[in-house]
């Protein structure tokens, strides 16, 4: 039985650390999970809003489906889809020319298996935070990481100065933790000091991320003159892509349901005129009409939507991988590992490598205590 100095804290619930938490549980390693939302997913995250008469939309508004690979990750895909938490999204995609006005390259269903969380993409995530072993808490911010050094233990303290235990292990699965950017967001220094890992600092000091805008669409009726139920955009400065939500296995489909993804470049012009902290309701207003349009832009008959949001994602999409062989940052002496996408692959696959990678180091690390 493991006692409470060989628990591991993971901070983060988003793909990667929800992974992590449950292979280290599974491995006999005893694992408390810090989340500061209220659920877990990260870019994973289900989205519930309402209309003005009150129904009740849902909205996968980050990562839209996933790909696989790996063996080693289709393995637990499998499983997964054992388990009922995933399915494929078995659908005709393409590629939008904003010039021309017409597709490209049809992609035919069945030709790449795309994969969903069922019955939204936050249910991979919610399951593995809730596994045996697994101790979540949700809803708790981590302020400050400290490094004991006589105990060879990690200490995290909450934004409010709680306790919040020690600990013989540490997953960062959320790059913020080490960001020092994340200051310009929430007028704090990020939770762990990289001066406690100087050998690590240069790789991690300056993570390059790229923004974007996601604009939630419903409408009353289908749009059937869309041929396709996902579709990138060549030539387009404010849109790169497109879904059709709803369309997806186990959804409702009483009204149809849109996510709009903004291009890097767009969403980078907002933030330098707005500034990186929380945008106000007028710039989200204003971002969503200006996508909207883009959409309607398009020539087909999309007509008015019954709601209409957007929501930015500040640096969630890295631009750079800085761990591609290693597949997660590890200190061995401090039995630190940080995971996440941006170190092999900037997808959702990569994520789950990453997590993967980081468990087993910790797990070889920490059973050897």
């Amino acid at each position: 039985m493991n006692t409470p100095f060989l628990k591991v804290a993971v901070v983060g619930s988003g793909i990667s650390g929800a992974v992590c938490a449950s292979t280290l549980a599974r491995n006999g390693v005893s694992v408390t999970l810090f989340e500061s939302a209220r659920g877990p997913g990260g870019r994973m995250s289900q989205r519930r809003e309402k209309t003005e008469d009150g129904k009740e939309l849902h909205f996968d508004h980050g990562a839209p489906f996933f790909s696989v690979s790996k063996s080693e990750v289709l393995n637990l895909v499998q499983e997964w889809q054992s388990r009922g938490l995933v399915a494929e999204w078995k659908e005709k995609f393409g590629s939008f020319d904003y010039q021309t006005l017409k597709f490209n390259n049809m992609e035919q269903e069945g030709l790449s298996k795309k994969y969903v969380g069922v019955p939204g993409m936050n249910s991979i995530c919610k399951a593995l935070c809730n596994e045996s072993g697994v101790e979540s808490k949700f809803g708790v911010s981590v302020g400050r990481v400290e490094w004991l050094d006589d105990a060879k233990l990690w200490s995290l303290i909450g934004v409010d100065g709680q306790n919040l235990g020690q600990f013989k292990g540490l997953v960062a699965s959320d790059k913020n933790i080490v960001l020092p950017r994340i200051a310009e967001v929430t007028g704090r220094s990020p939770p762990l000091d990289l001066k406690l890992v100087p050998e690590l600092s240069e790789k991690l000091h300056n993570l390059a991320a790229r923004p974007c805008f996601a604009v939630m669409l419903a409408f009353a009726d289908p749009l059937p003159s869309i041929p396709v139920k996902g579709f990138s955009f060549q030539n387009s400065k404010l849109l790169s892509w497109a879904f059709c939500d709803s369309s997806k296995p186990s959804r409702s489909t009483e009204c149809e349901r849109w996510v709009l993804h903004s291009t890097a470049e767009y969403a980078e012009d907002i933030i330098a005129q707005t500034g990186l902290k929380k945008p106000s309701d007028t710039t989200l207003k204003k971002v969503a009409e200006q996508l909207f349009h883009e959409f309607q832009s398009t020539g087909f008959n999309i007509s008015q939507p019954i709601f209409k949001k957007a929501h930015r994602w500040g640096s969630a999409f890295p631009a750079v991988s800085v761990a591609q062989d290693e597949k997660c940052v590890w200190d061995k002496s401090k039995r630190l590992a940080i995971c996440g996408d941006f170190c092999v692959s900037p997808n959702v696959e990569g994520a789950i490598e990453s997590g993967l990678a980081a468990a087993l180091k910790l797990k070889d690390s920490v059973s050897c205590l």
